[in-house]
């Protein structure tokens, strides 16, 4: 006797099959709607405000701009000095922090009595904000209760001065500030890179007779390319729109000294009301950010072989 087979509907093997594939995609879809919407409405709003006259202050002069006011940027004298501080200012930064992180990472990753309390203490200035850390740097500048003081005491410089008001000591009183809060990023990033590289690797070079510098340089350095990039991209972004603690410590000055192009924005648009002129530089900023990480990572080739 023949056994009555059920048929299913067409097209049920499809479904059954298809759901459960698309299920993860419905899942993330809501969070993803809301980061498109954090994301996608500034950055229009901002190319919207770009193309327009927008000045609260004169409301009679709002209306279409077209490229009048990227046409203006190019006659500025202060975006041009804001945009070359910028580039002086990230590279010096991400230099000096790469460098003093990767020796802080180095040291910390040895076998030492002490050790917990040493890496405690070396990404300690990473949780704090950046408006404590320009305080706390602001009194150690300030010329009467501060460093200075006691160095007049010693005999050291004069009393009164204030390396926030020279030209010639505000840039490095600022890095200085900058690189206490930025070196443990990179120790912090680096360090956990390193406890991953295996200690065969050293065992077997120290055994062909590599020393250390030869070490570093065939199996430590490869291993940290990625991460090495990874940070430095990063702490060029941040850097780059680095507004908190010059604003406090310096207000961009003196006489502009210190002026970035995204403070250059903020005073643009909060004092000077023009909120027109201030999205233009914002998204010329944002072009710039974008080609040169474009551009570090094809060069770095980040994700590449390591070898």
């Amino acid at each position: 006797m023949a056994l009555a087979v059920a048929k299913e509907p067409r097209g049920t093997g499809r479904r059954r099959a298809g759901g459960p594939a698309r299920l993860p995609y419905l899942l993330i879809s809501p969070a993803v709607l809301l980061m498109l919407g954090f994301l996608a409405y500034p950055m229009i709003s901002v190319l919207y405000y770009s193309l327009r006259h927008y000045n609260v202050t004169k409301p009679w002069r709002n209306g279409f701009a077209g490229l009048d006011n990227f046409s203006a940027l190019l006659a500025d004298d202060l975006f041009w000095q804001s945009l070359v501080f910028s580039a002086q200012w990230v590279g010096t930064e991400v230099s000096l922090q790469l460098a003093l992180g990767l020796a802080l990472a180095l040291i910390v990753n040895q076998t030492f009595v002490g050790r917990g309390i040493s890496r405690a203490l070396v990404f300690s200035p990473w949780a704090v904000s950046g408006v404590l850390t320009t305080t706390i740097w602001m009194l150690l500048y300030n010329p009467s209760t501060g460093v200075s003081r006691y160095l007049a005491d010693a005999g050291v410089g004069s009393y009164g001065t204030s390396v926030l008001s020279d030209p010639g000591t505000v840039f490095w009183a600022a890095v200085l500030a900058e690189l206490w809060r930025g070196v443990p990023f990179f120790a912090i990033l680096i360090l956990a890179d390193l406890q991953s590289i295996p200690r065969d690797l050293y065992e077997a070079a120290s055994v062909d007779g590599a020393g250390r510098t030869r070490q570093f340089l065939h199996i430590t350095l490869p291993h940290l390319k990625d991460a090495i990039v990874l940070s430095t991209l990063l702490r060029a972004v941040w850097e780059f729109n680095n507004v908190d603690l010059l604003y406090t410590l310096t207000g961009g000055g003196p006489a502009g000294a210190t002026t970035t192009l995204p403070l250059y924005v903020a005073n643009t648009g909060i004092h000077g009301h023009d909120f027109g002129y201030a999205s233009a530089l914002t998204t010329v900023a944002f072009v710039i950010l974008l080609f040169c990480s474009i551009l570090y990572l094809r060069l770095s080739k980040f994700g590449g072989d390591r070898s």
